[in-house]
């Protein structure tokens, strides 16, 4: 760029539906960069199930900033949630146009 700060965007992806509950992923993008990635809905229907996410979510975000896309490995023991986050960014990094 030439000078100035770019202004970040947010985007939100779509909710996907899993076998234990929705997944909706939204990202801050600024100048290409996903600068943040928050999780608007994950599966909590159970103690089990907030556990999983509370587990496998920061590992999936923290891929996402490192990886600057969504080729992330699934995060074993929650299936379930890595797809479902996986395909909510990814739709989230379409509309970005990343």
């Amino acid at each position: 760029g030439t000078g100035g700060s770019s202004s970040t965007s947010t985007v939100t992806g779509d909710t996907v539906q899993t076998q234990w509950g929705p997944v909706q992923v939204q990202i801050a993008v600024r100048g290409g960069t996903i600068t943040q990635v928050k999780v608007l809905q994950y599966p909590s229907g159970n103690p089990r199930d907030v556990e999983i996410a509370n587990y496998a979510l920061p590992i999936l975000i923290d891929e996402t900033t490192s990886s600057q896309d969504a080729q992330i490995d699934m995060v074993s023991g929650a299936t379930f949630t890595s797809e479902g986050y996986v395909q909510s960014l990814q739709s989230a990094l379409d509309r970005a146009g990343l």
